[in-house]
């Protein structure tokens, strides 16, 4: 039972983060497609009616801020880092759903080296959301660094046994 409610646990959060990759695809796409002073202008449009409302309203202040102060070429690394990203993260998840035994270690390779990256922005900047997304990574990383052993045991048991040579004598 304990076992099952794991695997179920595994592949839900394989699935969110195969979600999340399409999702940064996406937004790297987007990113690509539209400039800086379009995102500027679809921002105030949002954020209009919430700052009229609320001029000091510091979400959408921040918003507006940082849509106005983007940059063409802050905008191409945002899109880059979200492409590269979402694609390792979409072609890891499919290849670990798909029980591709060498994917799992390139798998908590990647979230540990991305909990690296938030813990230090957690550090700079603390926000609720950066410290749920880390631990939840952290949770994946070590349901499939179990998997991964789990996977690695089963392919032991069911793999045969390759006679061993006696050893030579000189």
């Amino acid at each position: 039972m304990k076992s099952s409610l794991l695997d179920r646990t595994f592949q839900i959060s394989l699935i969110l983060k195969g979600i999340d990759g399409l999702l940064e695809i996406f937004g790297g796409v987007l990113l690509l497609a539209v400039t800086p002073g379009q995102i500027g202008a679809v921002v105030r449009a949002l954020t209009l009616h919430e700052l009229a409302e609320d001029p000091t309203d510091l979400i959408a202040g921040a918003l507006v801020h940082s849509a106005g102060a983007l940059t063409m070429s802050a905008s191409l690394l945002a899109a880059v880092y979200l492409l590269a990203h979402g694609l390792v993260k979409v072609v890891l998840v499919w290849a670990v759903l798909r029980d591709h035994l060498w994917a799992f270690p390139w798998m908590i390779a990647f979230l540990l080296l991305f909990i690296a990256l938030q813990t230090y922005r957690i550090w700079g900047s603390f926000t609720w959301a950066h410290l749920a997304l880390t631990l939840f990574d952290a949770f994946v990383a070590w349901l499939t660094w179990h998997e991964y052993r789990v996977h690695r045991k089963r392919r032991r048991r069911l793999s045969p046994t390759k006679p061993s040579r006696p050893p030579r004598r000189l």
